[in-house]
């Protein structure tokens, strides 16, 4: 499947490296948070590859809800209990880290699960700056370029259908919100997913901002700039090592 390579599993236990979440981010979800590079102190697995993981083991319903309650790190075995309508994975130190309330029917079918994660974490790799930025601005604040804080809360996918296998998710802008009180933030992201033309579902990604600060345009154009340019040299890097391999 789609995330096989990003994350190792022993019998019911799945761990992942730093390379492998930065990986993922990066080549899958196209997001450069910080908090996902290898050699970063504050070092986390993207929130988007646990639930592509929870997709790849348990399938796709047409209810779920997920709530994200900890950071998981490298250093961090999860535990993946046995299917129900209420799943939690806690680590091997006993401590919670996501939980998922599923319901309906569901599907382990390889190609809805592959597009609907593919679709799901491009979406989502897409909320900075392309998003994010300008719900910011109209409330006229922004994060701290010294020190972002941007996480992952919640989301929640409603299916109308699972008999499909090509599905995309397009911003609901009417229904997407930033709230801000002093210093934090919250942010509800609201998409609908399509298949062939056709409004199948509906989902929200919910996240917390921290460290707000007034907006300067100047400053959050530098933090824009040297995002893009992370990406700029990842991606030139990659492709680099790639044409060395194809020659060797």
């Amino acid at each position: 499947m789609l995330i096989d390579q990003y994350y190792n599993k022993a019998d019911n236990q799945v761990s992942f490296t730093r390379q492998q979440a930065s990986d993922f981010a990066k080549q899958i979800a196209n997001d450069f948070n910080p908090l996902h590079d290898i050699v970063s102190k504050r070092f986390c697995v993207p929130g988007d590859l646990l639930f592509a993981l929870v997709l790849a083991q348990y399938g796709a319903s047409r209810h779920m809800h997920f709530t994200f309650s900890g950071m998981v790190t490298d250093e961090v075995t999860l535990v993946l209990p046995e299917d129900s309508a209420s799943l939690t994975l806690k680590g091997n130190n006993d401590k919670e880290y996501l939980s998922i309330e599923h319901s309906g029917d569901n599907s382990t079918n390889a190609t809805l699960i592959d597009n609907l994660t593919q679709s799901y974490v491009t979406f989502s790799g897409h909320t900075f700056p392309h998003i994010l930025i300008p719900l910011m601005e109209e409330k006229g604040v922004m994060i701290n370029p010294a020190r972002p804080m941007v996480m992952y809360q919640s989301m929640l996918i409603d299916l109308e259908r699972l008999d499909l296998e090509d599905v995309e998710l397009e911003l609901d802008k009417e229904k997407t919100t930033f709230d801000c009180n002093g210093k934090r933030g919250n942010v509800c992201l609201a998409f609908n997913l399509i298949a062939s033309g056709e409004n199948i579902g509906r989902g929200e990604k919910h996240m917390v901002v921290g460290g707000l600060k007034p907006f300067e345009k100047a400053a959050i154009d530098g933090v824009i700039t040297e995002y893009n340019q992370w990406k700029k040299e990842y991606h030139s890097i990659s492709s680099h090592q790639e044409a060395n391999h194809q020659r060797k």
